[in-house]
């Protein structure tokens, strides 16, 4: 089974540096955002929901500190990474104060920034299993570990399949998300005769949140599919 692909909003102003790294990340399976200045980073942590982030600590209009504190308001668990010109300790220390899990000194390897990345994915997917909590889609409370979503007391069961779909699509809500990458971290591999599977399972999706319009799973023609709610 191939690895569900991780978010990652990388946020650098040197356009040179930001290209190479992106292009790095991406090669090795990544989905990565890049902004270069903290203030578009900032509305873009607010509009999307990263796996991990990756902070330039010297940025115009908002620097990476305060940038990383305004994310961590939003999400206590996110990884954040720090990367920098200085190497003081001060520097250092203030960054895992203010709730980063580690700081890089530019000049970097690649190769080291994928092993940071990998390792701290790894510790979060193990302390802070996702999907794992109850959740609110709308008006329902949308309990994973219990298969069910529950509106005004009455209590619809899922399949394993179905809640893992919903889950999936939750994580990624009001993004749109590829056919592929749906199939790949859901059923294992990217296959035609289940992407008729996939399609009969958001149909099933639709069945169970007919009653408020808020909710609707589009189909993006060709591309996949969008929770809204």
């Amino acid at each position: 089974m191939k690895k569900e692909q991780t978010h990652i909003l990388y946020v650098e102003d040197d356009e040179t540096l930001s290209l190479i790294t992106k292009e790095n990340l991406e090669s090795h399976g990544y989905l990565v955002d890049h902004a270069p200045n903290g203030s578009l980073a900032y509305n873009l942590s607010r509009q999307k929901k990263y796996d991990l982030y990756v902070l330039d600590v010297m940025l115009p209009e908002m620097d990476g500190f305060t940038l990383a504190e305004k994310i961590r308001e939003k999400d206590a668990d996110v990884p954040i990474l720090f990367l920098s010109a200085k190497s003081m300790k001060e520097d250092k220390i203030q960054g895992l104060k203010i709730g980063g899990d580690d700081y890089i000194t530019k000049p970097f390897s690649i190769e080291e920034l994928i092993l940071r990345i990998e390792v701290f994915l790894k510790r979060n997917k193990i302390s802070n299993p996702s999907g794992q909590r109850e959740k609110y889609i709308g008006d329902y409370l949308f309990d994973y570990s219990n298969l069910s979503i529950i509106k005004n007391g009455a209590e619809i069961v899922m399949t394993q399949r179905e809640a893992d779909l919903l889950n999936y699509l939750l994580q990624r809500k009001n993004q749109v998300v590829k056919r592929s990458l749906i199939l790949e971290a859901i059923w294992g591999e990217d296959d035609y005769f289940l992407g008729r599977s996939l399609d009969v399972f958001i149909s099933r999706l639709r069945k169970h949140f007919v009653q408020d319009e808020s909710i609707k799973i589009e189909n993006i023609h060709g591309v996949g599919f969008r929770l809204k709610c």
